[in-house]
């Protein structure tokens, strides 16, 4: 092999070529080595200063790279050890880019470019570079240099190398062996490149030596290597199809939020053009899902999520959420699952999944033990790690198991899953923001029910949700009008269409057709309004204004100081007001957060507390209602009857309270008979009471 590839002239060339333009590099590296042992070079610069050395770098990798190799050998440079380098190659041009469902075999034995996600990953594993064999006749150790995956021996003992020249056995020294670090990755294709439900295809990338171990699953990279084929096996029996891998040479991380969007300097000059219109804020909410009548608040809510807050790092290393948590609570057939298709759709970066089909280890993280991993456990990423830097939509979140649903809690909040399975302890990223949807338990929602009695989720989960909306369908004659005339314009507009597109002799007209589609035109097409947001996350970071800081302070105090008992406000809505805040910054594309947008985050927050927040006894606002499930006035009720029973029982001869005797000295203290029977059921049901007989109740002892 090594034979076929070395060319005296090409290692002339690349020594001519470094020593000319990457000489300070090559010292740079040499002054870290071992640490750093790879020089990276710009394809750009190899292809302006010897286009013929760039072109052998696409069509004939391994001879340009192992004479590259063997040129940076022979570069002089003043250290004490000789340099062993790697020759890494990164920023390719876009037409040798490709998606990994178009990789054919006319491809194999090039050097390309792969975008994706990391979806698995193996451990660190020491692969064989040069083996030494011993001789069991003569005692010669002879090296073999192994350049495929199956160990290959010495088929004699070699002259050449001291030995006996007769055909023996062989035992592999290991000691004297040398040895390279070496990992398997798999990246499946980005999710925003998929459309119409088509499965997300992956390839296998080997790394090798300083390309191992820092790379985590959900990470998003490019990566530059030189595609070949596998033989694959049926038992004992090789087959003809084989399968496609990579060896990457380089890999480049991509950090920055929707890489993948590209804005041209036309787009960017629409953009700014938009920015600055007056309606910028309508004409954005009239661009979400235009085919669904009214939810003006909500879809407010979503154009906010879309842009979302900043990210924080903390001097003491903690970081703060910038993403925004949003949850529709709401009757059937207020079209919940389909804002949230159409928000997966339109936000880059987007998982879909829905709570009745999935787990904790398909939402979060999951150690699996597969052929990639070759018998070994190795971690896979699950949706929300997926979406990492993007939103995850979750229909029917209602429906996950209690035990699965647990698992979203850290992700939520610190935004990173722990797995800790089968011997792997890992911190994934899931810096996505959730939109979520949930069916009430009774079928309708009952506004004057606790919001988690009515869904199957407990009270810490609901709580870190941002924003609440509960979506009611109330009989009203002007509405139901209205949202009756826009259903039947809009189905009455898709018929005109398809009556247009598919009927040889159509009585419509394309005016007729446009007349009709216009109440479901969104104001910007989605393409353009992907490019918005893209250029909005990569390039506006508001700052807050002192005007607008003082405002939200001074909201946050005096909705907290209206009642001594109730808390009305927890930092963690504090938190979400600045969040707000900024994202409304960004839709302007401002780098300063003003007093109109702490009123906008607000008004916003405002609407939510009022459907889902308020205690309906006492006609007053209580955050207590989301974190704990219980109202503060629910909390005074269940304390001052669990005082009534412990006295009855301490007077009773049987140590037991009659219900009866707990209502009447109930009402005595002033409270409602209805609602001590309603306390009397929940203290039961929470087992903070029991029945030892039909109708008496005692305290349960803990």
């Amino acid at each position: 092999m090594v034979r076929l590839l070395k060319d005296e002239s090409i290692v002339a060339q690349w020594q001519k070529f470094l020593e000319e333009h990457c000489k300070s590099e090559i010292e740079t590296v040499a002054l870290s080595y071992p640490e750093k042992r790879s020089l990276y070079i710009d394809y750009w610069s190899v292809d302006e200063s010897d286009p013929q050395l760039a072109e052998m770098l696409m069509t004939q990798p391994y001879k340009a790279f192992f004479n590259a190799e063997a040129a940076l050998k022979n570069i002089d440079v003043a250290v004490e050890n000789k340099l062993d380098l790697h020759f890494r190659v990164i920023n390719l041009p876009d037409t040798d880019k490709i998606a990994i469902r178009k990789i054919r075999a006319n491809h194999l034995g090039r050097f390309m470019a792969i975008d994706g996600l990391v979806k698995k990953r193996t451990e660190v594993r020491p692969k064989l570079k040069v083996g030494a064999f011993q001789c069991q006749k003569c005692g010669a150790v002879i090296r073999i240099e192994q350049e495929e995956d199956v160990l290959k021996e010495p088929s004699e003992c070699y002259e050449d190398q001291g030995g006996c020249g007769r055909v023996s056995s062989f035992k592999l020294l290991t000691n004297l062996s040398e040895f390279i670090d070496s990992q398997k990755i798999e990246i499946q294709e980005n999710p925003e490149g998929l459309r119409g439900g088509a499965q997300p295809e992956r390839i296998s990338v080997y790394l090798e030596d300083d390309l191992v171990g820092e790379i985590a699953p959900g990470d998003r990279i490019v990566a530059n290597g030189i595609l070949h084929s596998m033989q694959r096996r049926r038992g004992t029996f090789r087959l003809t199809s084989f399968n496609k891998t990579m060896d990457a040479v380089s890999i480049e991380n991509q950090e920055l939020a929707f890489e993948e969007v590209e804005v041209t300097e036309e787009d960017e000059k629409e953009i700014l053009k938009v920015s600055r219109d007056p309606e910028i804020y309508e004409k954005m909410k009239t661009s979400i899902a235009p085919t669904i009548y009214g939810m003006t608040v909500e879809k407010e809510a979503l154009v906010l999520q879309l842009f979302g807050g900043l990210a924080k790092e903390m001097p003491d290393g903690t970081r703060m959420r910038g993403d925004i948590h949003t949850l529709f609570v709401g009757d059937p057939g207020t079209a919940k699952s389909q804002l949230l298709v159409y928000m997966s759709k339109l936000a880059p970066r987007s998982v879909y999944a829905s709570g009745k089909a999935s787990t904790a280890a398909g939402l979060t993280a999951a150690a699996v033990r597969d052929e990639f991993g070759e018998g070994q456990w190795t971690l896979e990423a699950g949706a929300l790690v997926l979406a990492d830097m993007g939103v995850a939509c979750i229909d029917e979140i209602d429906k996950m198991e209690e035990t699965d649903r647990s698992s979203m809690h850290q992700a939520m909040e610190q935004q990173e899953i722990s797995v800790a399975k089968a011997g792997i302890n890992a911190t994934l990223k899931s810096r996505c923001a959730i939109l979520a949807a949930a069916n009430p338990k009774l079928g309708r929602f009952d506004e004057f029910l606790p919001i988690h009695e009515q869904i199957n989720m407990p009270p810490a989960l609901l709580s870190r949700f941002d924003l609440i909306f509960s979506i009611l369908d109330k009989p009203n004659r002007t509405t139901d009008m209205e949202l009756a005339t826009h259903i039947l314009r809009t189905h009455k507009g898709g018929e005109v269409t398809e009556n247009i597109a598919r009927s040889k002799k159509s009585r419509h007209t394309k005016k007729e057709q446009e007349e009709l589609m216009k109440i479901a035109m969104p104001t910007f097409d989605p393409e353009f309004l992907r490019k918005y947001i893209a250029y909005a996350k990569r390039n506006i970071f508001p700052v807050m204004t002192d005007e607008a800081l003082e405002i939200l302070k001074n909201y946050y105090v005096d909705f907290r100081s209206q009642s001594e008992e109730s808390v009305t406000f927890t930092p963690r809505q504090l938190e979400a007001f600045v969040r707000l805040s900024e994202a409304s910054a960004r839709i302007r594309l401002s780098q300063d957060v003003t007093i109109d947008d702490a009123k906008r985050a607000i008004y916003i927050i405002d609407q939510y507390l009022r459907r889902v927040g308020m205690d309906r006894e006492t006609g007053k606002f209580d955050i207590d209602i989301i974190a704990t499930g219980i109202s503060h006035s629910q909390h005074d009720r269940m304390r001052t009857i669990m005082d009534i029973i412990q006295r009855l029982c301490n007077e009773a001869k049987d140590g037991n309270a009659l219900r009866g005797d707990v209502i009447r000295e109930s009402e005595i203290e002033g409270l409602e008979s209805s609602r001590v029977e309603d306390a009397l059921d929940r203290l039961k049901r929470n087992g903070q009471i029991y029945e030892p007989v039909h109708g008496k109740y005692k305290i349960t002892e803990y």
